[in-house]
């Protein structure tokens, strides 16, 4: 039977002029990898590696860039929440605290173009 293996990319804006900020929040601030997207697709497209498995975070220009949803964001496992909250901080980041959901601690925070990207760390079952 046919069924979902994984998520393998999110798409998100950014406007036109958003490529030197993209590579500085994506690269600079998260540490995640730039890797090059398809030349068929055209230009406007950043491609960034967001796992060891191959996930991928795909910014590609829309003039209608701008905050999501107050619920719409998404959301990045991380292997030391409370480093990573240092290195958001270290690079003047601001920091939206989240809801807790046991053992799950979390955080948000913003990329330059208003989109809203949790990061957690995943220390057992959020059931108990």
């Amino acid at each position: 039977m046919a069924g979902v293996a994984r998520v393998q990319h999110v798409s998100i804006p950014m406007p036109p002029s958003g490529h030197a900020a993209a590579r500085s929040f994506f690269v600079t601030a998260l540490g995640l990898e730039e890797k090059a997207a398809p030349a068929s697709l055209g230009p406007g497209l950043i491609w960034f590696q967001a796992g060891s498995e191959g996930q991928e975070i795909h910014l590609y220009e829309d003039e209608r860039f701008g905050e999501s949803l107050p619920g719409q964001h998404l959301c990045l496992e991380v292997d030391d929440l409370a480093a990573f909250r240092k290195r958001l901080e270290i690079h003047g980041l601001n920091i939206e605290e989240a809801v807790a959901i046991p053992n799950r601690p979390r955080c948000f925070a913003r990329d330059p173009f208003g989109n809203l990207i949790e990061f957690t760390q995943i220390l057992g079952d959020y059931s108990k």
